[in-house]
């Protein structure tokens, strides 16, 4: 009887942001809370350090938020927060129903403000991510604000492409 050649096995798809998606939403399990302009989200310390060198910096270093019980977050409005914590935990961006992508001034200036909060903690591929999606979605309207965006969060492709859509503005 010939060898029996091994049978290639496939491995599922990785369900990891799944489980941890699931993780965040059982709250009884959360050891850290967040007070967002007077929403309370929880989450988990670790998750969020791992994730963030800014909140592994608050939740494990010498900052005064490592003993906190909840910690007060005012600049930063909680549709915002709340994506970005489920982006942490998913690696994906998910953003409110209400907001899709497109001409919708209300959905660029969700990905604006999502874009300083990945910059804020440190997320660099939810910025990219943020960068994408305002180069595709730049018109007369935004391009300037985008581009001090740009300017400010260090987002050099972002900015290119804004000064790019400006110059091809003034030549036509």
């Amino acid at each position: 009887m010939p060898p029996v050649a091994p049978r290639r096995l496939r491995a599922p798809p990785s369900d990891l942001s799944k489980h941890l998606g699931d993780l965040l939403d059982r709250q009884d399990q959360t050891d850290v809370a967040f007070d967002v302009r007077g929403e309370v989200f929880r989450a988990h310390k670790a998750v969020l350090a791992t994730r963030s060198p800014v909140f592994m910096a608050e939740l494990y270093g010498g900052m005064k938020e490592k003993v906190m019980e909840c910690i007060a977050i005012d600049d930063i409005q909680p549709v915002v927060f709340s994506a970005l914590v489920g982006f942490i935990y998913t690696d994906v961006l998910v953003l409110p129903g209400d907001l899709l992508e497109g001409d919708d001034d209300d959905y660029k200036e969700m990905v604006r403000h999502l874009l300083e909060a990945a910059d804020r903690y440190g997320m660099e591929r939810l910025k990219l991510m943020c960068e994408s999606i305002l180069c595709r979605n730049l018109d007369g309207s935004t391009v300037e604000t985008t581009l001090a965006l740009a300017d400010q969060h260090y987002c050099t492709a972002l900015k290119d492409v804004c000064l790019q859509f400006m110059s091809l503005g003034l030549q036509g």
